[in-house]
């Protein structure tokens, strides 16, 4: 569940797009986007914006299957972006989807991707689109070399629907590999070092089971990474390596890398 309002989510919605507008302005978008192999700036931005408008006409429509979504799959037509029109075309179709999204309101049911207690209403796209957002505005300001900065409540919502979604039961049946990550005292703890303690920016991932388990808490655990919010991130989703400076590990690096080999809810 999230722990920001419908509302601050369709905002984040827009404001992230803003943000990222703001920062390919008079750039090279045919800039390489190494966290997303195979694509370039240009790319990635029409990517991202191809799947908003795909999460506003699924809302819109209160759509009970799944729409095309080859637009914004295939990019090899967008190899060749220009700023000026690729920037504002994304703001709009944010704001579409913003607009959407407020008037459906979270609890309109609508067919989503992830089947259960996490899908099946608005409000699962206005959260998935709000972190897609987030996370793809990281890949591009990191390829473009700038600096990559997020509210402290939205990096600790975007955490938090990851571990839900990395922990879906599902994915133990599309990927019967993942099981392989299980196993007696197979724990990661991650803290978030630069946040206030009543915040609770703690979270362990449970592997010692029989199914992908994770809860927010602070437990010794086999290894443990302790760094600023915002790196942990980008950790956890590959877009940034888990050893550098700012981040330290304690304990059993090996399943660290384990765990981030094989972890996807992508």
């Amino acid at each position: 569940m999230t722990s920001l309002s419908h509302e601050r989510l369709c905002a984040e919605i827009v404001a992230q797009s803003e943000l990222l507008r703001d920062t390919i302005e008079g750039a090279d978008l045919t800039t390489p986007v190494p966290s997303c192999p195979g694509w370039n700036a240009g790319q990635l931005v029409r990517h991202l914006g191809g799947a908003q408008q795909w999460a506003g006409k699924i809302v819109r429509t209160r759509a009970t299957g799944p729409l095309p979504d080859e637009h914004f799959r295939d990019l090899t037509p967008y190899a060749n972006e220009d700023p000026a029109v690729v920037g504002p075309w994304l703001v709009e179709g944010a704001t579409r989807l913003a607009e959407a999204l407020r008037e459906a309101g979270p609890e309109a049911e609508v067919w989503t991707p992830v089947p259960g207690r996490t899908g099946g209403t608005a409000g699962f796209f206005a959260r998935r689109m709000t972190h897609e957002t987030v996370v793809h505005r990281a890949d591009a300001t990191l390829a473009l070399g700038a600096e990559y900065t997020l509210a402290e409540d939205v990096a600790i919502d975007a955490l938090d629907e990851w571990m839900e979604l990395g922990s879906l039961p599902l994915h133990l049946e599309v990927r019967p590999q993942a099981r392989e990550l299980l196993g007696p005292g197979r724990t990661l703890h991650f803290h978030a070092t630069d946040v206030a303690p009543e915040r609770h920016a703690e979270w362990v991932v449970d592997l010692t089971g029989e199914t992908l388990e994770w809860r927010r808490a602070h437990e010794k655990s086999a290894v443990a990474v302790r760094g600023p919010l915002t790196d942990l991130l980008l950790i956890v989703y590959k877009r940034r390596p888990p050893r550098t400076e700012s981040v330290e590990i304690l304990g059993d690096e090996q399943l660290l890398d384990f765990w981030l080999e094989r972890v996807s809810f992508g």
